[in-house]
């Protein structure tokens, strides 16, 4: 399946509706935007990456805030920092290594892979490539992390992707299911996981109770 230019979605929202699909909803649904101590660093950190522009380093080009899309996977954003690595073989092509900055530390989840495999999948499509690899940078260890685009992680980000364009088009935002992660969430205010969840219980509470006298 291919999508139209009009159906394109955010690439980043795939890192989102991993996170939280409610999150992902409140932002690509509802339009809405709240921000944190955490989504500020975040901002400032890609900020500084995206003021870079283009540079040579022999055998690496590096390429800063590159436009990408993918009809495949329905998306289009911007990668952080694309390396171009010259290879030594007889035929010399420079091959893509998509770097992706974040802030914190590597996850438990797969939210940033799949979002670095989707840019991957982009610059395949774009390019007419293959890229086996890539990495992410992360602000709180000051390490990469190499990451494989294998066969289960791309599976993944086009699963994620439809899931993605499914939610979009419905419209609909999923109810609050309360998690430690929402305590650092920057929408846990407009959210309000637990105050929802509460009511959404004594009222399931009650319904139940009417139906038992009723029964009776």
């Amino acid at each position: 399946m291919a999508y139209q230019e009009n159906e394109y979605l955010a690439l980043s929202a795939l890192q989102h509706i991993l996170f939280c699909p409610r999150q992902c909803a409140l932002i690509h649904v509802e339009q809405l935007w709240e921000e944190n101590l955490f989504t500020a660093q975040g901002r400032v950190m890609h900020e500084r990456v995206d003021r870079g522009d283009q540079a040579d380093r022999g055998k690496t080009r590096i390429e800063y805030g590159l436009p990408l899309k993918s009809a495949r996977l329905g998306l289009t954003g911007k990668a952080d920092v694309v390396e171009f690595h010259r290879t030594d073989s007889s035929v010399q092509k420079w091959v893509p290594f998509p770097v992706e900055y974040k802030r914190g530390k590597p996850k438990k989840d797969l939210s940033d892979k799949v979002q670095l495999c989707a840019q991957a999948i982009c610059l395949e499509e774009m390019l007419n490539t293959d890229i086996l690899s890539g990495a992410l940078f992360y602000g709180k260890t000051r390490r990469r992390l190499e990451v494989t685009f294998d066969e289960e992680l791309r599976h993944k980000t086009m699963e994620t992707a439809a899931q993605l364009h499914a939610m979009i088009e419905s419209g609909i935002t999923p109810p609050p299911e309360y998690d430690k992660k929402c305590d650092t969430c920057s929408f846990l205010s407009l959210c309000m996981p637990k105050a929802i969840e509460k009511k959404r219980t004594v009222s399931t509470w009650l319904q139940r109770m009417v139906r038992e006298d009723i029964t009776e």
